[in-house]
């Protein structure tokens, strides 16, 4: 099958182009930077550099490439992320998740693609009501922190866009990555964060977090290229947790202090009241859907075991 990978050198483009091309797909890989144009070249794929909110060059490119399926995985998250300006730091990504979103589909419209395969998100976009562990069926924060507002709008943009765009939409709600290449595995800025004990539990840590290896990530999303009727999928593992058993487990798994504790009214100081609503309300979800319609089941179930193993593994064939 020929696929056309939208981000094809973030986190999880880095990850997913060898495992396509192992598979046997023809892969023609996007990238905003032309150096990273040999990166993708050396991984077998075809690279081109490509602006998405430029929607005449999205239109040639895809026309020109006449995929089977697109993958789109457009994010611009910075490698610093400030939490108490999240707002601010997602501002482009918002920008890929609607523009973007609208310029591939229009494209894919244009050129006969059958099947369209998108990133989204599982966890702090659920309503922070009912149980702590969430289906692809309950809904999402009617009501999110404000500095939340605008990301979630775009999310639920993306969301209806796909499904509602008459293709084969599949919508991949991804948990919180870890593992090589992202802010948690080795010489990200999150792990580095914690190393400091910047990373204070805030309140009770009773926010419930779903994990998701990087490369369990890239697995389920090259299984949606052949498998899963259109629909929503939660790709999260098996665990999902509160704040107050991950976070300490991690600083223990990197060898750093336990994180300090502090009370809400602190952490709204430092973070905001989207900060300590991640920390204390927050959902985690379920990735029964997921396991059984993609057939694709997790390397690493557990954030348990992938911290203590999982933030380094190597990987010859990453881009």
């Amino acid at each position: 099958m020929k696929v056309f990978l939208a981000g094809a050198t973030g986190a999880i483009g880095s990850r997913l182009v060898p495992v396509l091309v192992r598979a046997g797909h023809r892969v023609v890989g996007t990238t905003r930077t032309p150096t990273k144009a040999d990166l993708l070249r050396a991984a077998g794929a075809q690279a081109v550099v490509l602006d998405a909110l430029n929607p005449d060059s999205v239109m040639n490119v895809i026309q020109s490439a006449k995929p089977d399926v697109i993958i789109h995985q457009l994010t611009a998250i910075p490698a610093r992320l400030n939490l108490r300006k999240f707002d601010r730091d997602f501002a482009m990504t918002n920008r890929l998740r609607t523009e973007g979103t609208d310029n591939l589909l229009a494209a894919a419209h244009a050129s006969g693609v059958r099947r369209f395969i998108a990133q989204s998100y599982a966890g702090w976009p659920y309503a922070r009501v009912g149980g702590p562990v969430k289906t692809e069926d309950d809904p999402l924060d009617a009501n999110p922190p404000a500095e939340l507002r605008r990301g979630l709008e775009a999310i639920r943009h993306l969301e209806s866009a796909v499904l509602g765009s008459g293709l084969e939409g599949l919508v991949l709600r991804y948990g919180g990555f870890y593992g090589p290449g992202t802010s948690l595995g080795e010489g990200g800025f999150f792990l580095e964060e914690v190393r400091k004990r910047h990373v204070p539990a805030i309140g009770t840590g009773a926010g419930v977090w779903s994990f998701l290896h990087i490369d369990d990530a890239a697995q389920a999303t090259a299984a949606a290229i052949e498998r899963g009727q259109p629909g929503v999928y939660n790709v999260v593992d098996d665990d999902p947790a509160p704040v107050s058993d991950w976070l300490p487990a991690l600083a223990a798994a990197i060898g750093a202090k336990a994180p300090w504790r502090v009370p809400a009214f602190i952490g709204r100081l430092a973070v905001g009241e989207h900060g300590v609503m991640l920390m204390t309300e927050s959902r985690g979800a379920s990735n029964a859907k997921a396991k059984r319609v993609l057939g694709w089941a997790p390397i690493w179930p557990s954030w348990r075991e992938g911290f203590r193993r999982g933030l380094s593994t190597p990987s010859s064939s990453s881009v």
